[in-house]
């Protein structure tokens, strides 16, 4: 019998990579195979360190600018998150083999944001100021065309903005609570303003942020998976704490457990951020199978099953 304390793991479902992810991910590793190492990222490809590294040693290089690639046939991947529109031109104008990983939804809402524009609405983007992915929404159109809000208040704050020309998009990896409080705010100020025909959050942070909330309240601890720097897996974190959970943390491997928040606890929930790969979460549930005996129960909130195609020039070498 095991002297070790017993303790009761509740395992999020949906959680880890989601479709866009993996297509980013996938997007790399077949342009490595068809035309060989160095394929040149521009920025991480997606939020997490150890995939980053892990492309590496396949012959990624990550770089930040494009003045950065070299002229000559090797590829440069354009990131998960999107990238403003002087990015390809660039490259097209020093003739780059471009290969653009931006998730199909992150391209929903730069499509929108586009379409608004073309209407002459005057577009209001909620978002975190800096994220890759806002700084890519908001480099689709003309400097002054989109203004960037992050909470109710700086929806309160808005001047001379025309109500009956207005058109609001979201960032994709947002709090779905956070962002219904700032849309809530900008649709009773603005009653007329336009929406997307469908919310801008993509389904599996939706999803993600779900699986946590049904969870939370019964869980002594909470371990997100994924990098400090992902959007999403931040808001899983907080979503455990605003949704009962006593203690919640953010780490990237086992090694980053902070310890001295887990005592004395006998439920402990546990998810993955949509660019945390499922050997970290392995590596975390290991590292608590050392100090506990585990009684691990897997709550599934919902059934994904969404897959996007490889870019276009990769698409020929997939058999």
């Amino acid at each position: 019998m095991s002297d070790k304390p017993s303790l009761k793991v509740l395992l999020c479902a949906p959680r880890g990579f989601c479709a866009g992810v993996v297509r980013a991910i996938n997007t790399v590793e077949h342009a490595l195979r068809q035309f060989g190492a160095p394929v040149y990222v521009r920025h991480e490809i997606v939020h997490n360190r150890y995939v980053v590294e892990s492309l590496k040693t396949k012959g990624a290089i990550f770089v930040k600018e494009l003045d950065e690639v070299p002229d000559g046939g090797q590829p440069v991947v354009f990131s998960a998150h999107g990238v403003p529109k002087d990015v390809p031109a660039e490259a097209d104008r020093r003739s780059l083999l471009a290969i653009d990983a931006t998730c199909p939804l992150v391209k929903k809402v730069h499509l929108e944001a586009e379409l608004h524009h073309r209407r002459n609405l005057k577009i209001i983007l909620v978002g975190h100021k800096g994220h890759p992915e806002v700084v890519g929404t908001l480099g689709q159109l003309p400097k002054g065309s989109i203004i960037l809000v992050q909470t109710p208040e700086d929806v309160e704050n808005l001047t001379g903005v025309d109500e009956s020309n207005l058109a609001y998009v979201t960032q994709t990896t947002l709090s779905i609570d956070d962002m219904s409080a700032v849309v809530a705010a900008l649709q009773a100020r603005y009653p007329q303003i336009v929406g997307p025909h469908r919310q801008d959050i993509c389904y599996a942070t939706t999803n993600r942020q779900e699986a946590v909330k049904a969870i939370a309240a019964k869980a002594d601890a909470f371990v997100a998976v994924g990098s400090p720097n992902s959007s999403n897996s931040q808001r899983l974190k907080e979503v455990a704490e605003r949704n009962g959970c006593p203690s919640s943390q953010l780490v990237l491997r086992a090694e980053d457990l902070d310890w001295s928040k887990l005592q004395n606890i006998r439920t402990l929930g546990v998810t993955a951020g949509a660019s945390a790969p499922e050997v970290l979460v392995e590596e975390i549930l290991n590292a608590f199978a050392e100090k506990y005996e585990l009684d691990i129960e897997t709550v599934t909130t919902a059934t994904e099953d969404v897959s996007f195609p490889l870019p276009r020039q990769l698409r020929e070498e997939v058999v």
